[in-house]
């Protein structure tokens, strides 16, 4: 689905790239820390001064390393305490989210209700027209924004391809959870209810608010988000404060809470295109089995994530004050979203702490 060869694409701009990094004075009480809009500043914390062992330092960066990964870095309090680069990659190069990007999509379709754009509960035909599907008008009218975003569209999953005539009718709106590419057709919802380009109210409504830089690229079937690191962890720490940066709401808190909890019945590992962490059960990509059990078993019970093709991943743990970033070419084998490498990353970042 999401193939690092556009890296071909490396005229990217790059918004507020430089890597300074300050030592804040320590103070007895640490509020919650936001980098600056205007450049790429950011405060650190040792792993010492936060009474984490420094002798799991080096075994995560390793497995790190070994397992291909370009990029790292933790967040806490929203300070950095772990950036790491590898195999070439620096603080200044752009990597694709893949589908982690997907919780780029579902913040901007929170921020197109809040602004009286959309509602998540009318049907998708209202906004794109009908015959946006294959399926016959009565089953197209039953898909709603929130079946997009939930993953229940019923629509067969066998195809990346979102062309009308692939998008194809297997089951009514919420009754079936699958994995599918159907999701971009929000974009397309908010380009038309706002009037502008996908790209244009993405950088005016999210983008630029939080200091990111990055661009959208087509890729197959899809478009792909492309930053740095650090952008990708603005983003992370902007959801960690359940949509707010510094006293600034970008996203409400209400859709926030319903995006980051169980959306349906049939998955409950599943938000509005965020994994839940913790639950008792959960399903995989192109799967229809219920697999029993939280689906990162190492992790904390309350972290939620974006998950990505080849391992691009955010971690956030509200429990533990965290943000946690990986970028980089497959771990193992290509997958879709989770692996085996979840597991075995957070056996080695709960080293750090526990």
């Amino acid at each position: 689905m999401y193939k690092p060869t556009l890296l071909l694409f490396v005229a990217f701009f790059c918004i507020n790239c430089s890597s300074d990094i300050t030592e804040p004075t320590p103070t007895p009480s640490e509020t919650l820390y936001f980098p600056p809009l205007s450049n790429n500043s950011w405060e650190t914390k040792s792993i010492e001064s936060i009474g984490w062992k420094t002798s799991s330092v080096q075994p995560l960066l390793d497995y790190l390393e070994l397992k291909h990964s370009k990029s790292f870095i933790i967040l806490v309090n929203g300070r950095i305490v772990m950036e790491n680069y590898f195999n070439g990659h620096d603080a200044t190069t752009n990597w694709y989210w893949a589908s982690a990007g997907k919780t780029l999509t579902s913040t901007l379709t929170g921020i197109a209700q809040q602004d009286n754009l959309i509602n998540i509960n009318d049907k998708v035909s209202k906004y794109l027209g009908t015959g946006w599907t294959s399926a016959p008008i009565a089953k197209e009218n039953l898909i709603t924004c929130k079946h997009l975003l939930t993953m229940t569209s019923g629509l067969d999953d066998t195809t990346d391809n979102v062309t009308p005539e692939k998008l194809i009718y297997t089951a009514d709106a919420g009754t079936r959870w699958a994995y599918h590419n159907v999701y971009v057709k929000l974009q397309d919802v908010v380009a038309e209810a706002s009037g502008q380009t996908w790209a244009n109210y993405f950088n005016a409504k999210l983008r630029d608010k939080i200091g990111m830089n990055g661009l959208w690229l087509p890729m197959e079937n899809n478009i792909v988000y492309w930053s740095t690191t650090r952008s990708m962890a603005r983003f992370g720490l902007l959801i960690y404060n359940k949509g707010k940066w510094n006293n600034d709401v970008i996203l409400n808190e209400n859709y926030f809470n319903d995006a980051t909890t169980t959306s349906q019945n049939i998955n409950l590992g599943y938000g509005y295109l965020w994994w839940l962490n913790g639950k008792t059960s959960y399903h995989l990509p192109q799967s229809q089995l219920t697999i029993q059990g939280s689906i990162i078993p190492t992790a904390p019970n309350d972290m939620f994530m974006a998950l990505g093709k080849n391992d691009q991943k955010i971690y956030i743990v509200p429990s533990k004050k965290m943000v946690v970033i990986r970028m980089g070419e497959a771990a193992d084998n290509v997958n879709l979203a989770l692996s085996d490498f979840d597991k075995t990353l957070w056996t080695k970042i709960s080293a750090l702490y526990q």
